[in-house]
């Protein structure tokens, strides 16, 4: 099993995906191959993170000689099988909650999670809960604080992140060093203080690291 720092390790490299997408509302199926490219953040990029998420009223406890703030640095590009090309290049980055000091403002306006995102955190998940803070977002411009869960026993990442106007649950299950199940689920965003509830889209696929 990977420790959460471990975790990120493993995940750098070169990785390729085929995913297929299912819009729920209209019917559609789609399908898209991606190229990931995944380094360590640098400390200069997790400085910029940190920066912006204090901005956006998430105060993190950079004196703690304790914390660890993992992350990575990640370009792609994706190509849909109807030839539509997509490339983007961010910088992601999760703070714990043990080394949250304050939130404010949007930060404290995250609606309940939806029912795909809830983990039971009992006393064997070694789940480990916080802030997932990027400085571009995929469907939106700018800087994105969502929450994320980590459970050890699984190896797996999950990543909910509140758009205006949708929320994306996207899970990262490393099942060997080598592949990663990857599964999508987006619902449009409710009213303030409601549940998402009603699911957009489904994607799902198999990543495979490829040789260096």
């Amino acid at each position: 099993m990977l420790n959460f720092e471990d975790f990120f390790v493993t995940c750098s490299g070169t990785w390729t995906t085929e995913r297929i997408y299912h819009s729920t509302l209209t019917g559609e199926v789609e399908r898209s191959f991606t190229e990931f490219r995944v380094q360590q953040i640098t400390q200069e990029q997790k400085q910029k993170i940190l920066s912006l998420s204090e901005l956006g009223g998430i105060k993190v406890d950079l004196d703690n000689p304790q914390a660890v703030f993992p992350g990575f640095s990640i370009a792609f590009d994706t190509v849909s099988e109807k030839g539509e090309k997509v490339s983007m290049s961010l910088q992601a980055l999760f703070v714990a909650d043990t080394y949250v000091l304050e939130t404010s403002g949007s930060a404290t306006e995250i609606p309940p999670p939806p029912l795909a995102a809830q983990v039971v955190n009992a006393p064997d998940t070694e789940l480990l809960t916080g802030f997932y803070l990027r400085d571009e977002g995929y469907s939106e411009a700018g800087a994105i604080a969502g929450r994320f869960t980590y459970q050890t026993t699984r190896q797996t990442l999950e990543m909910t992140t509140y758009y205006r106007r949708s929320v994306a649950v996207d899970q990262m299950r490393l099942i060997s060093p080598d592949m990663r199940l990857r599964t999508i689920v987006t619902y449009e965003r409710p009213s303030i203080g409601e549940q998402p509830t009603i699911i957009d889209l489904v994607g799902f696929g198999v990543e495979r690291r490829q040789a260096a």
